[in-house]
């Protein structure tokens, strides 16, 4: 079995609580694209955390977990990732995580080129993570970066990285006037942080190929969602890789395999880190009901997110854009405080009604929200573990989600635990 976990939104949708929770019916867990701008919290057993850059199947003891080609890694945020989780308990050896040797190094001077384009640009800006993944990207297609397996030859890469560097100094000192990036620094962030996972490096094409052929099944975790896929997304307001199921196994290392499921994950309402269109937006005092009741704030950044009801027009469309073969609903449990439950069910752009997701960014920062409200269930459901536990009103408005989805919603989280789940088939 192979199953692509996906945001259908813009991000922050529980991807990480699904993949903790459904893991333990697979072998290995893949991460195939993005880097630590990803922020995944799971609460479980061994306490809570927040996971940036390892997949969240590296909580179970049992299982493999995989940094794939198609991702960019920060060396010095994986080691310090690493030392938290091994402070909670976390058992981490080159037997459960490997680490694709086609995967690109995030240096220190794509921090740094991010952070000064986004001082740049002031007002204008993207709400960049800060934490260099456009700018390797960038670097990564102009065939200037550095990939896991070059960390096995370190000591014959320093002409190469002093060549890659006196190229990167001509935007950094000449283009936004700061001191230079110097070799050295390089060379010795390099030694610290990339040499002791020089060890769990391989070719995760071969180790994968073998491992599915054997039988074993493979889960794949996505960063963000489809509103922010590059291609597909609110574009330029999204990240610098592609979000969707669809690359999940060129981004893990296995581009000659195909998904057998591609399991959507959506909250029972709206949020939004960073900037650009986010046309069910709510404001003033029932938003800031809403963000609290969720704990609406980045795991990876720690920002306030923005927050609205439930977006028919735009889970709709991301679940196709994601093909999903069933939802994994969030959150039922944070509705309960409310009367009326808000629902944006169509748009409005330039007065008429339409119940499309715009592609032109400019009809989408138009668009106005059309919210009807539905019945609200005003009471604790955390306890709740069967689909006949749910109050009606509860139950009716996952099936409302479902009929306008168009597409089974197979789960729904009630609580933030790791059993706080209904199955609902």
């Amino acid at each position: 079995m192979l199953t692509a976990i996906v945001g259908t939104n813009w991000g922050d949708e529980g991807k990480g609580r699904m993949v903790d929770l459904l893991s333990e019916k697979y072998d290995i867990v893949v991460r195939y694209q993005g880097g630590n701008n990803a922020g995944h919290t799971v609460v479980n057993d061994k306490g809570k955390f927040i996971l940036n850059l390892l997949p969240s199947g590296i909580l179970r003891d049992d299982t493999v977990n995989v940094l794939g080609t198609g991702i960019v890694i920060d060396l010095e945020h994986l080691t310090h990732e690493v030392e938290r989780l091994r402070a909670g308990g976390i058992k981490i050896s080159p037997e459960n995580l490997k680490i694709s040797d086609r995967a690109t190094i995030c240096m220190p001077y794509h921090k740094l080129l991010d952070g000064l384009e986004e001082d740049r640009l002031g007002d204008k800006k993207f709400g960049s993570t800060r934490r260099g993944i456009s700018p390797v990207y960038s670097d990564k297609y102009m065939k200037k970066t550095l990939r896991m397996g070059d960390l096995r030859n370190l000591s014959k890469l320093r002409q190469r990285i002093a060549d890659i560097i006196e190229w990167k100094n001509l935007t950094v000192e000449r283009g936004y006037g700061h001191e230079p990036v110097q070799t050295d620094d390089i060379m010795s962030w390099l030694e610290t942080y990339g040499l002791p996972f020089a060890e769990h490096v391989c070719d995760t094409t071969l180790y994968l190929t073998e491992q599915v052929k054997n039988g074993k099944s493979v889960m794949f975790e996505a960063q963000l969602g489809a509103l922010r896929d590059i291609d597909y997304g609110i574009y330029p307001y999204t990240p610098a890789s592609t979000t969707l199921a669809a690359y999940a196994p060129i981004g893990a290392g296995v581009p000659q395999l195909k998904l057998d499921e591609s399991i959507g994950i959506m909250k029972a309402y709206s949020s939004c880190v960073g900037e650009g269109p986010f046309t069910c937006e709510m404001f003033g005092e029932e938003a800031e009901a809403l963000r609290e009741a969720g704990g609406e704030y980045g795991a990876a950044t720690g920002r306030p997110r923005r927050v609205g009801g439930f977006d028919v027009v735009a889970s709709r469309y991301g679940a196709m854009m994601q093909g999903c073969t069933c939802i994994a609903l969030t959150k039922l449990d944070v509705m309960s405080y409310m009367d009326k439950i808000p629902v944006c069910v169509a748009y409005e752009l330039d007065g008429k009604r339409i119940d499309y997701f715009p592609g032109n960014i400019d009809e989408l920062e138009r668009a106005k929200p059309i919210y009807e409200y539905v019945e609200g269930f005003h009471c604790d459901i955390s306890g709740c573990r069967k689909p006949e536990d749910l109050p009606k009103a509860a139950y009716d408005y996952v099936k409302y989600i479902e009929k306008e989805m168009g597409c089974p919603i197979k789960y729904v989280s009630v609580s933030a635990e790791r059993d706080g789940y209904i199955e609902m088939f």
